[in-house]
């Protein structure tokens, strides 16, 4: 909430502001999606939104407009962080709104944290957000998930079928197995955060879950589970297995500091 007291430089919400360089983008002929939370409050419009309005804009790009869209940000008041956008910006950019005080995080290509969710190849095929696939793959990818990205799980599972195949505007199995047959390491952190989810939508977290959801979250992450357990696992992935939890088995993203 603003304070009455004060007065907004921006009446912009995040949500709007980040839907606003997505669509102008376009118009340029500029590839942008949101991700992150502001994507899933987009996608689940009934359900309470879980950010307040001052949180960040995360969006995602193609390498090959990174160019385009750093000229597009910079001709609407958004300033880059020069240093970090000149060592990081082939996978990540990063700037701030001269009018809204926002900060705007752009992933390029990929998102790469304790595992890696490539979208390069598939951000075309929602026309605002990332896939819905792809969006929850970046929930399920953290190891040590917090309420608030089981929530957004929990979100996406009450609003998006769970199915097989890949269509846009469903949670595709064809999309998920493959990661979990090929890689023990995304099987491991998938099925531990499904279990953890539907532990906490069942016990004191039950609140997380939103009513008047279209699917029942809790069965679909079973559904999740019970795919990521049966599909055939590949020689990789079963040597792997062998060697367990006694050798870590994700990355340990570290924080980088903007200016």
């Amino acid at each position: 909430m603003t304070d009455p007291g004060t007065s907004d430089p921006d009446p912009l919400t995040a949500l709007d502001e980040a839907v606003g360089i997505c669509e102008a983008a376009a118009g340029e002929g500029i590839t942008v999606r949101l991700a992150g939370g502001l994507a899933i409050q987009y996608l689940t419009p009934k359900f309470p939104p879980r950010g307040g309005d001052r949180q960040d804009l995360d969006l995602a790009t193609l390498s090959r407009d990174r160019r385009a869209l750093t000229r597009f940000l910079a001709g609407r008041g958004y300033v880059g962080d020069k240093n970090f956008n000149a060592l990081y910006g082939h996978k990540q950019l990063y700037f701030q709104s001269t009018a809204s005080g926002r900060s705007l995080d752009v992933l390029v290509d990929r998102l790469h944290m304790c595992h890696t969710v490539e979208f390069a190849g598939r951000l075309g095929r929602m026309p605002v957000t990332l896939d819905v696939t792809d969006l929850l793959l970046t929930k399920l990818q953290i190891v040590e998930l917090n309420e608030k990205d089981a929530q957004d799980v929990l979100y996406l599972c009450s609003a998006y079928p769970v199915r097989d195949g890949d269509e846009p505007g469903t949670i595709g199995l064809d999309r998920v197995r493959p990661l979990v047959a090929n890689d023990w390491g995304w099987w491991r952190t998938v099925t531990l955060n499904l279990d953890r989810i539907i532990t906490l939508a069942r016990g004191h977290g039950v609140g997380l879950v939103p009513s008047g959801g279209e699917h029942d979250a809790v069965g679909q992450l079973r559904l999740l589970a019970g795919a990521a357990d049966a599909v055939p696992k590949s020689l990789r992935w079963r040597a792997r297995a062998k060697v367990g939890e006694r050798v870590r088995w994700y990355e340990t993203p570290e924080e980088t500091p903007h200016h």
